[in-house]
């Protein structure tokens, strides 16, 4: 990855009354431009897409930009990518007053929940943004998109604090909390929505704040966690699945932790052989984490028979994480290096406001 800073960089050294804002461009539609010849959409310069937003210019922020070269289509986004966005916050941590990563929009929740636990105590904001539209496009979300994230990230309260400090997901009308958040549409611009936490501010004609949901840290110095296992996946559950295909995705190699997406309030076929199947599975060390297939709701294990025992096999709630939180923060435990034991442990526990437990 390589930088490309704007000529204003110095400024923050010497006009800092101002509010001073890094914009971490990763790639995505919000930087596409269209091929003449191809009609395909394409990456273009981030000072391109800097010129096409001449209002920015109007917010009397000191803004400087570091760039991925190339640009990242969100669908190749993985782990060592969270892992440059989280060096750069880390690096300019205290130069600068907020942070907006502008990023593709189909991995946009999985890079918000693992940077929510790769960037521990973080108390200043981080606002991710994107668009369903290139920001050349007439109709484009982009513009406003992007002109918003700067001034959420530039947002103070009356006592002089950010407003946001957080990780958080700002698409069209909402900023949502970026761990509790998903993509629900591929065509609308309201592209996102947290169904189990409420939006941290709603944008009309002014930002409606919601205080009472933001989280408010106490200053502490901030801790980048860089490490993040892969050796986890998905296993969602089909009607017709059989105790073959389960006990072969239950042996893929080197795997460590798996979130089950379940029926309902995380209920699962209760055939004897399904359930020894997990069952071996957990005893031989793997971390199981069930989730619902839902986008509202959470896992209630006790509410069906079902439920109870995936639970008696070893199964670890979920509770009502997003399948997005579920799977980064296996990655997160495991790249700490923790036993499968304090991995459940801490599955069980909110770290930084990614599950509401009972």
């Amino acid at each position: 990855m390589s930088a490309s800073w704007s000529n204003n960089l110095n400024l923050t050294t010497t006009m800092n009354n101002r509010p001073k804002i890094l914009i971490i461009y990763t790639g995505g539609t919000i930087g596409m431009i269209e091929n003449p010849e191809t009609h395909a959409l394409q990456p273009f310069d981030f000072s391109h897409l800097m010129d096409n937003v001449p209002k920015v210019k109007k917010l009397d922020y000191i803004i400087d930009n570091y760039q991925f070269e190339p640009p990242i289509d969100s669908s190749n986004m993985d782990p060592s990518h969270w892992r440059d966005i989280a060096l750069t916050i880390e690096q300019h941590y205290d130069r600068y007053d907020g942070f907006v990563v502008l990023h593709g929009t189909d991995t946009m929740a999985f890079t918000a929940s693992a940077l929510s636990f790769m960037l521990e105590n973080l108390c200043k904001p981080v606002i991710i943004t994107g668009s369903q539209l290139p920001i050349g496009e007439v109709r484009t979300d982009g513009e406003e998109n992007l002109i918003t994230a700067l001034q959420v990230a530039a947002a103070r309260d009356e006592r002089g604090r950010p407003r946001v400090q957080e990780v958080a997901i700002l698409f069209e009308n909402y900023l949502w909390r970026g761990n509790r958040a998903t993509k629900m549409s591929a065509d609308n611009f309201n592209a996102f929505k947290s169904f189990n936490y409420p939006e941290l501010a709603e944008i009309g004609l002014d930002i409606e704040y919601n205080t009472p949901y933001l989280r408010q840290m106490p200053p502490r110095p901030l801790k980048v966690c860089t490490d993040m296992d892969s050796n986890v996946m998905f296993l969602e559950l089909n009607p017709g699945m059989t105790k073959q295909t389960l006990d072969y995705l239950l042996h893929t190699p080197g795997i460590k932790g798996i979130v089950l997406k379940t029926y309902g309030a995380g209920n699962s076929p209760s055939h004897p052989w399904f359930i020894e199947c997990i069952r071996q599975a957990v005893e031989r060390g793997l971390v199981i984490v069930n989730v619902t297939q839902c986008v509202n709701g959470g896992v209630n294990c006790s509410l069906y028979e079902t439920g109870n025992s995936l639970t008696s096999a070893g199964v670890i709630s979920g509770f009502d994480m997003t399948s997005e939180a579920a799977i980064t923060k296996l990655m997160f435990l495991f790249g700490m290096g923790y036993s499968a034991s304090m991995v459940k442990k801490y599955m069980a526990s909110d770290l930084c406001g990614e599950v509401s437990i009972p």
